[in-house]
């Protein structure tokens, strides 16, 4: 009996409900051993936001920007096929506008007075087809140049000859011996020209 109630009395009571709470609110008074995790603060938050919005917005302008140049380059690649890309043919009718002029300039001008009415109205006729011609062409944009008189290009001019002249600046253009043409701005073909030297420098 006596070994029977001393078991009884060793054995663990449970804990009542007045103990358990105290044990709860124990627990909650003491630090916990995590550290809480700090929110970022709300102006901080708000210009990191601002920040963000202005690279964005850089980087949307200079895709625009970039844009706006592939855009403005295919256009004028687009333009300058269809204004250039005639240049070989335009180049070659040239020489059909040459070789009217030619024939109708190995007409003396003093033998035209006698010539009879067909050959005259031959003649006309070949200088209404240049000029149609010419007009056709400069609706493709070629143009004849007028270096006359013009002070000497190598951009514009091919010089074959000088020509003494001392009342004329020198390297200026005296005669022009074949016609030169402009397609759009550039040189379709320059034009063959006789400088002057020997009279003040232009």
């Amino acid at each position: 009996m006596s070994d029977q109630s001393n078991a009884g009395n060793n054995a663990e009571t449970p804990p009542t409900g007045a103990e358990e709470n105290a044990a709860h609110a124990s627990s909650l008074s003491q630090p916990s051993a995590e550290a809480p995790i700090s929110e970022p603060e709300p102006f901080t938050e708000l210009e990191n936001l601002y920040q963000e919005n202005a690279g964005l917005k850089d980087k949307f302008l200079r895709a625009m920007a970039e844009a706006e140049n592939v855009r403005r380059r295919a256009e004028k690649e687009i333009a300058d096929a269809k204004l250039y890309g005639v240049a070989s043919f335009a180049r070659e009718m040239l020489a059909f506008v040459d070789n009217l002029r030619r024939a109708a300039e190995s007409v003396p001008a003093e033998a035209r007075a006698n010539l009879d009415p067909v050959a005259t109205a031959l003649l006309d006729g070949m200088g209404v087809i240049e000029r149609d011609f010419l007009s056709r062409l400069a609706r493709f944009g070629v143009k004849p140049m007028e270096a006359q008189g013009a002070k000497f290009d190598p951009n514009l001019h091919e010089a074959l000859y000088e020509i003494p002249d001392e009342s004329q600046p020198t390297g200026t253009v005296a005669q022009v011996m074949e016609q030169g043409y402009t397609l759009g701005e550039r040189v379709l073909r320059p034009a063959k020209v006789g400088v002057t030297r020997g009279g003040p420098k232009a």
